[in-house]
């Protein structure tokens, strides 16, 4: 049995939660490597705010040495909420939602910062895509690299998000469309450049929302908002509807039907956005999603457990990190540690992605709601 303590360990993604656990494992002095399919850091956008709680997501921070840094960065103020009401556009009470902790909002982009700042130089193996694994017979595997080469290491950790390549290895589970469907809108220097959104939005969030239907935006960093305009409807609505999703004039054109009657303010969103219409149909893992024990592979994250994005995921997939890194830090070989990791987060997991669900469909009611 491989021992834990000097362990070639790959972690297959440069996520959240890929980079917790190799930030985790190198401030005890462990080896590992990251091995990320995109070119840089900066490959393409990270997304938008996260609020990191501190039950979870700020656990992992500590074990990293970077709670202080995140503090410094972080947003107290964006866990404001305001609801609005979709056909008047005036204000409802509305608690936002409940945290037992204090859940300070930061951008995705900056929170990776923050994890890849704290890696010793050389750590990510950029370009370098995984596309699979095989067993080698004694517990270690074997890596399949994009260029064609093999890489043989003792522990796979499967961070590679929803269409992870290391999944198939441990189940046959793959990500099942939710019926929910969110196409993002990009807003820039709102301050400045939109300020009636700006007051609209506040420091936080808003959401407006009818049967099927439901309007989100965020404050980011920097004076920029994303919005999500959001509705139930089959994943190839744009096909049904002879929608070209590179058409921002069709998009807009057919997404304003769809919200046809809601108050001018918040139709503002889709009318006088600065960054092209993303869309992003929301995909799930089972839930719960378990596989029976692998000597020498597991996963983290959304490769392990991909659920709605209502303000879990980010933080679960940090703190999977952590505490594998912790399995491994005190165990005495890696199938000891996977089974220890293993026997807390799947369990954790499956609760969290029931949360979830039903969060969603609180946020975007069904037609018959």
């Amino acid at each position: 049995m491989n021992s834990a303590r000097d362990p070639r360990i790959a972690v297959v993604g440069a996520g959240l939660g890929g980079l917790a656990l190799a930030g985790v494992l190198q401030r005890h002095g462990r080896s590992v490597t990251v091995f990320e399919r995109e070119a840089s850091a900066d490959a393409r956008s990270q997304g938008g705010t996260l609020d990191i709680h501190a039950g979870t997501g700020q656990l992992a921070l500590r074990a990293a040495g970077l709670l202080d840094r995140f503090r410094t960065l972080a947003r107290p103020e964006g866990q404001e909420w305001r609801v609005l009401d979709p056909i008047t556009g005036t204000a409802l009470p509305f608690p936002g939602p409940v945290h037992d902790e204090e859940s300070p909002e930061i951008d995705r982009g900056q929170l990776r910062g923050l994890l890849l700042e704290s890696l010793s130089a050389g750590t990510v193996r950029w370009g370098c895509a995984v596309n699979g694994a095989t067993p080698l017979g004694d517990g270690s595997w074997r890596l399949l690299l994009g260029d064609g080469t093999t890489e043989d290491v003792d522990l796979v950790v499967g961070a590679d998000g929803a269409w992870s390549r290391v999944r198939p290895a441990l189940s046959a589970a793959t990500p099942a469309y939710t019926g929910v469907t969110f196409v993002e809108a990009g807003f820039d220097d709102c301050d400045l450049r939109h300020p009636a959104l700006a007051r609209m939005v506040g420091n936080g969030s808003l959401l407006a929302k009818s049967a099927g239907r439901a309007l989100f935006a965020q404050r980011n960093s920097n004076g920029n908002i994303r919005a999500y305009i959001a509705f139930r409807a089959p994943e190839n609505w744009h096909l049904a509807a002879d929608v070209d999703l590179a058409d921002e004039a069709a998009v807009r054109t057919h997404l304003l039907k769809m919200f046809d009657g809601w108050d001018e303010s918040l139709l503002y969103l889709l009318r006088h956005n600065d960054r092209a219409f993303i869309n992003r149909p929301l995909f799930v893992l089972p839930a719960p999603h378990t596989w029976e024990h692998v000597p020498g592979i597991t996963l983290l994250g959304d490769a392990a457990h991909l659920m709605p994005p209502v303000g879990l995921g980010a933080n679960l997939a940090m703190l999977d990190g952590a505490d594998l890194a912790h399995a491994l830090i005190a165990e005495s070989t890696v199938d000891d540690a996977l089974r220890a990791y293993e026997d807390i987060m799947l369990p954790r997991s499956a609760k969290a992605a029931l949360d979830c669900a039903g969060a969603l469909d609180i946020l975007v009611p069904s037609t018959s709601a």
